[in-house]
């Protein structure tokens, strides 16, 4: 299902999600998103670490807590180098 709402580019070129919007895919204050422009189109996804993808991912195959810890240190590691 698509959800469309409008919204203002603020001070700074900020832009609000609206609430509606960041429920629907998941996504809080202080989450990663990645933008993206395409064909003059602004794409924003969130980015997925292993607590979002237990959280609100579509379940595949159950996991192992070693499975887990491992996979959570490799997203850490990740999003250490990003900053």
């Amino acid at each position: 299902m698509s959800l469309t709402v409008m919204s203002k580019v603020g001070k700074k070129r900020t832009l609000v999600i609206p609430k509606a919007i960041a429920e629907k895919i998941g996504l809080n204050e202080e989450c990663r998103v990645k933008i993206t422009v395409e064909e003059g189109r602004i794409i924003v996804e969130p980015m997925c670490d292993a607590v979002w993808l237990s959280l609100y991912g579509k379940k595949l195959t159950k996991i192992t807590l070693e499975e887990l810890e491992r996979e959570s240190i490799e997203q850490q590691e990740k999003y250490i180098n990003l900053s």
